[in-house]
């Protein structure tokens, strides 16, 4: 029943245009239930057969690229749960293997054609626009703006695929938290018992990744004066990296504050919009979460409420 369930979800993510994308990150879940259930012997096999029968219903290259995807995950998350390893432990080590899994399912793809796979993504989505161009054009719009439009879209696209190793790696957490936490709600419905994430406020990074920021900004200066392309794109990632998981602390440190002043869900919710949704105010959360990771702003806050207890 598992393995046709896994089956029914690739299919419906081959063939169904929204409700697909989230069929894709669900469908390593039954494989994640059978290595909790029946041990990974089973769930290998489970895997394997559900991707010879997706092999004949659709195309074997495409069947081999979901597998290697997706599969791989939820081996990982199974094993943890099975284990009953620490929360931490077994979500860091499925987003290795996440995205371990993802750069080898891009590597076939290009061994095979011999053409990078994410390009033909930016490929496809610069064609999209451009057919739509065609019918602003029909529509009378005039060539000045659209071609202003285009010279924009074409940066953004240039600039996207610059970022395409850190796509990868949001593709990896992506499916790596949806499993983890989408999966163990289900295998709670089932019994079993799962480990547990920190509360979001205690939430505590670690300070490599102020450092990682630190020699991004060298590197991008070096990128950039001397004219070395990889140097900067790799900056460039790295710096993006860091201030995403700045972004995340900083919203720690935020649902902290909002706890010791006992805050409304209410009020919660429309604070974290306007913070994520304001470019300035996110860029600044940003430094505040990367700083923290180096002077861990809570302990001085309950070092304060300790103090004024005491006094």
């Amino acid at each position: 029943m598992l393995v046709a369930l896994s089956v029914v979800m690739a299919l419906g993510a081959l063939c169904l245009p929204v409700v697909g994308v989230i069929l894709a990150l669900l469908y390593a879940l039954p494989i994640l239930v059978l290595v909790v259930r029946h041990g990974m012997r089973w769930a290998v096999m489970a895997a394997a057969t559900s991707a010879v029968l997706m092999a004949a219903l659709i195309e074997p290259m495409v069947s081999l690229r979901m597998a290697i995807s997706f599969t791989p995950t939820g081996l990982a998350l199974g094993i943890g749960f099975r284990r009953r390893w620490g929360g931490v432990r077994v979500f860091v080590l499925a987003l290795a293997v996440s995205i371990l899994a993802k750069l080898a399912a891009l590597g076939l793809l290009f061994a095979v054609t011999g053409v990078n796979p994410l390009n033909m993504e930016l490929e496809a989505v610069q064609q999209t626009f451009d057919a739509s161009f065609q019918m602003y054009e029909g529509m009378g719009v005039s060539g000045e703006a659209i071609d202003k439009s285009r010279a924009q879209i074409g940066e953004g696209l240039q600039f996207v695929s610059m970022l395409l190793p850190l796509v990868v790696a949001m593709m990896g957490l992506l499916d790596t938290a949806i499993g983890y936490f989408v999966g163990g709600r289900v295998l709670r419905r089932l019994g079993h018992e799962t480990p547990a994430l920190p509360p979001f406020a205690a939430w505590r990074l670690p300070q490599v990744f102020l450092y990682v920021f630190g020699f991004a900004l060298v590197g991008l200066y070096w990128g950039t004066t001397r004219d070395i392309k990889m140097l900067y794109q790799a900056a460039l990632n790295l710096n993006m990296l860091a201030i995403f998981a700045g972004m995340i602390e900083g919203l720690s440190l935020m649902s902290y504050v909002m706890d010791r002043y006992r805050l409304s869900r209410l009020i919660r919710v429309p604070i974290y919009a306007m913070v994520v949704l304001n470019g300035t105010l996110a860029q600044i959360l940003a430094f505040a979460g990367l700083f923290d990771m180096l002077f861990d702003y809570r302990r001085r806050f309950g070092k304060k409420d300790e103090t004024d207890k005491r006094s």
